[in-house]
C-alpha cells in the first residue's frame, strides 16, 4: 500500500516579537512562512533568526500593510494564522487601561482573517481578554462576543480555554487565553491537548546552576567585594556558561533586603530592619507578590517584561540558606539564561549578536513558551491529518 505523504503546515504570525513561540515548529513540520512585526528592532531579529521567512514590518492598521499581508498569504496559500495582539492595555502586571488603543488590534486581526480564511486560527493573550471589550461598528462588545459576532459564520471555536502553560511541561505559571478556531468545512476541530501530569519545578529547571552575586552598583566596588568576597569566582564561572548567564544590577537597599529574605517569602515579611525601603530610608509600600523569592519546588512565576525589577511580582531568584549566617544566596532577579529555560528558550538559539540584555529581557516578558506552542501544533497536526491534508 502507497504510504501518503502530507505536507507542512504553512502560516502567518502577527504581533510576531522576535519569534519565540515559533522556535520548535518547524521541527514538527509547521512553517510560519510570513511573520508581521511593528517595531524594526524585532522585525530585524526576527529576520536574522528566521531567514526564509518573508517579514513585512509595519502597523497592521496601516492600509498599504494590511492589503501587503493579504496578497502575500493568498499568494503562499497559509494554513493557519498565530495570532497575539499586545496585552499590555489588559494585563494585570501592566495598567489594565481600558482604552488602550492596543486592545482594539485584536479587531485589524480579525478583519485580516476574513479576508484570509485559513483553516486554523490560534489566538493567545491574558486572561483578561475574555473580559475586555473591543468597539466595533459604534458598539461595545467583549472581546468572545466579538470573536464569535465576525468568525462564528466560518469557524468552528474551541472552549474560551484558559490554560496554565506548566499543565503542558512548561516550568512556569504562565496563565494565558488561548482560543482555537477551525474553518466550519474541516471535518475535526482543533481541541487543546491534555495536560501534563507532572509538573517541572524550578529546582528540576535551574536547581544545578551554580550559584552568582548581584551587582551592587551604588556602591563602591571595594565594599561589594566586602559583602560577596566570592563575586569574581562566581562570575567566571558563569561565563563559562553563558554570556547570558550575568550578574544583574540591583541597588545596595534592595539587595540587602533580599539577601535577609526566605526561600518562597516576600521581603515585606522581614524584621523590620530589613523591610524594602526607598532611597530616602522610608518603608516602601507594596503588595507581598513583590520584593518575593520565588519556591524552588513549584514552576517559575509568570516571566513578565519588568523581569529584570527586584519591586515587581515575585522575580527574585529562591536563593539558599548561607550556613550559620541567616542569610540566603542569589539576591537577585534571575539572569537571562535562566529566564530562558523558564520559557523553555533553547539556550543555544541564534540571538543576534547586536542585541542587548535589557531587549531581550522586554521580547522574552512579551513572548509565548515555545514548548506551549508545539504541543499545541502536534495536536494540530493529528486533526490536520484526519482532515485529509495530502500532496
Amino acid at each position: 500500500m502507497k504510504r501518503i505523504k502530507y505536507m507542512k503546515l504553512q502560516g502567518l504570525s502577527l504581533f510576531s516579537n522576535v519569534g519565540i513561540a515559533e522556535i520548535f515548529l518547524k521541527n514538527i513540520g509547521v512553517d510560519v512562512v510570513l511573520a508581521n512585526e511593528i517595531l524594526p528592532d524585532r522585525a530585524k531579529f526576527y529576520k536574522e533568526v528566521y531567514p526564509s521567512t518573508d517579514v513585512i514590518c509595519g502597523d497592521i492598521r496601516n492600509n498599504v500593510v494590511f492589503k501587503e499581508i493579504i496578497r502575500k498569504s493568498k499568494k503562499l496559500k497559509i494554513d493557519f494564522i498565530i495570532t497575539t495582539p499586545p496585552c499590555q492595555g489588559m494585563s494585570t502586571a501592566g495598567k489594565k487601561d481600558k482604552k488602550d488603543p492596543r486592545n482594539n488590534l485584536i479587531t485589524n486581526a480579525i478583519s485580516l482573517i476574513k479576508k484570509i480564511k485559513p483553516k486554523y486560527i490560534f489566538i493567545e493573550n491574558v486572561p483578561q481578554q475574555l473580559k475586555t471589550f473591543v468597539t466595533f461598528n459604534g458598539q461595545s462588545l467583549l472581546i468572545p462576543d466579538y470573536l464569535k459576532k465576525c468568525l462564528n459564520k466560518y469557524y468552528n471555536f474551541s472552549d474560551n480555554e484558559v490554560i496554565n502553560a506548566a499543565d503542558y511541561g512548561v516550568p512556569q505559571n504562565r496563565v494565558r487565553s488561548i482560543i482555537l478556531l477551525t474553518r466550519k468545512d474541516l471535518k475535526y476541530k482543533w481541541k487543546p491537548p491534555l495536560k501534563n501530569k507532572k509538573i517541572t519545578t524550578l529546582k528540576k529547571v535551574i536547581g544545578d546552576l551554580p550559584s552568582l552575586d548581584p551587582l551592587i552598583y551604588d556602591i563602591s566596588y571595594e565594599k561589594h567585594l566586602e559583602i560577596f568576597p566570592d563575586y569574581e569566582k562566581k562570575l567566571i564561572k558563569a561565563n563559562a556558561l553563558s554570556k547570558w548567564h550575568t550578574p544583574p544590577k540591583h541597588v545596595y537597599r534592595q539587595v540587602i533586603s533580599m539577601l535577609h529574605t526566605p526561600t518562597g517569602k516576600s521581603a515585606f515579611d522581614n524584621d523590620k530592619k530589613y523591610k524594602p525601603k526607598k532611597k530616602d530610608g522610608s518603608f516602601v509600600k507594596g503588595f507581598k507578590n513583590t520584593y518575593k523569592r520565588q519556591d524552588w519546588n513549584k514552576p517559575g512565576y509568570t516571566v513578565t517584561t519588568f523581569n529584570r525589577t527586584i519591586g515587581s511580582q515575585e522575580n527574585v531568584h529562591p536563593g539558599r540558606k548561607i550556613n550559620g549566617s541567616g542569610t540566603y544566596s542569589d539576591p537577585r532577579v534571575f539572569t537571562v539564561y535562566e529566564i530562558m529555560k523558564l520559557m523553555t528558550i533553547p539556550v543555544n538559539w541564534k540571538i543576534p549578536k547586536w542585541c542587548s540584555e535589557n531587549f531581550l529581557r522586554t521580547v522574552i516578558g512579551e513572548g509565548i513558551p515555545p514548548l506551549l506552542v508545539k504541543n499545541f501544533f502536534i495536536e494540530l497536526l493529528k486533526i490536520d491529518k484526519l482532515n485529509g491534508r495530502k500532496n
